[in-house]
């Protein structure tokens, strides 16, 4: 009887770049929070919502990101707000 070897499951190239993306998105919405919150927090969100829609090994993370994005964007504007800085 020959056992034929079990098939490896390697992540696709664009599981890694969901992963790095969602990253990205929750370190520059954390940024946002303190600089620029209209200019980086959006442009994070879109990273978010771009690594979610490709999904796999890093949909949690992705989920994450957004979730942190969002969060990220109240809080910015209430900080940009109450401080008086730009929010651009």
């Amino acid at each position: 009887m020959s056992s034929a070897p079990a098939p490896v499951d390697r992540p696709r190239p664009a599981e890694t770049v969901a992963g790095f993306l969602a990253a990205a998105a929750i370190f520059v919405s954390l940024t946002g929070i303190a600089y620029r919150p209209l200019r980086l927090i959006p442009f994070a969100l879109v990273l978010a919502l771009i690594s979610a829609g490709i999904g796999g090994r890093a949909a949690r993370l992705a989920a994450w990101a957004v979730g942190i994005c969002a969060l990220s964007f109240a809080l910015g504007m209430a900080t940009a707000v109450v401080t008086s800085n730009p929010l651009w």
